[in-house]
């Protein structure tokens, strides 16, 4: 698969039952994120293939709530298409700084987040199941790799 083949667009309400496939919101509030525009999908051959939600913290500040991509597509620039087009929309909005996070036991996704030119801000311990803690990122809106710092 190219990267070329991958078209990136907000989500519609009939991208609803894909973007709400992890089940950690409740429909009512995904359909609000679509409606709000804060949910961007990837799609290969029309079909979805991953997105990422945003959430406000403090309702001011972007955050990825989620960002996933199905097995058979990842390795592929799926996730940095969905990040690029979420900071190009962020920043058309007057945001500088985009966060997210990641459970403190995954470290493929932390070195996504790095790979990405997100640096670590933070640490929560203990708030997922099982005690695991979270690190927290953030990343100036537009920094590439080489430029974040």
């Amino acid at each position: 698969m190219a990267e070329s083949e991958i078209v990136v667009r907000t989500a519609t309400p009939g991208d609803l039952a894909f973007v709400s496939m992890d089940g950690r919101l409740s429909d009512a509030v995904v359909r609000r994120k679509v409606s709000d525009a804060d949910v961007i999908v990837a799609l290969h051959i029309r079909e979805p293939v991953g997105y990422l939600r945003l959430e406000w913290l403090w309702s001011t500040l972007p955050y990825i709530e989620m960002i996933w991509v199905l097995r058979s597509h990842r390795h592929a620039g799926v996730g940095r298409r969905l990040l690029t087009r979420a900071e190009d929309g962020l920043a058309r909005r007057g945001c500088a700084t985009l966060f997210s996070s990641s459970q403190a036991d995954e470290p493929e996704p932390q070195a996504w987040h790095r790979q990405m030119g997100f640096e670590e801000c933070g640490w929560i311990a203990g708030v997922n199941e099982g005690g695991v803690g979270e690190v927290f990122f953030r990343k100036p809106i537009g920094a590439t790799p080489d430029n974040a710092k």
